[in-house]
């Protein structure tokens, strides 16, 4: 099963979920701000992806973030601490499909590419 997370008012998410009905490919929505997002769940994403491809370094969120703070991401278990503190700061949409992360963000090229 094919799931997409994300906020739904954000541009990436629209046209990444506008692609997805274009294409007809099935797909679940979580939404970050109705539901949580687990700590299972990130630090599974970080271990296949890496958390410097999941977080999301432009953007209100990261940009009102004190620098310490943000000098203090060096690795996924810091980057982990963050996503649970401000999930806004992970890179949206993920793409995932039975549990395996296709795509972080919103690139047509990429997403022309997916076997979905």
């Amino acid at each position: 099963m094919n799931e997409l997370y994300g906020i739904p008012n954000c541009d990436t998410v629209k046209k990444a979920r506008t692609w997805l009905n274009e294409h007809e490919v099935k797909y679940a929505f979580h939404d970050f701000k109705k539901q949580a997002i687990s700590e299972a769940l990130l630090v599974d994403w970080l271990q296949q992806i890496g958390w410097q491809r999941l977080l999301k370094k432009t953007g209100p969120t990261w940009n009102k973030l004190p620098a310490e703070v943000k000098a203090s991401i060096q690795d996924d278990a810091s980057a982990l601490t963050l996503m649970l503190t401000h999930p806004n700061v992970i890179k949206r949409p993920v793409l995932t499909r039975d549990g395996k992360v296709l795509a972080t963000g919103y690139n047509l090229n990429e997403y022309d590419n997916l076997k979905l």
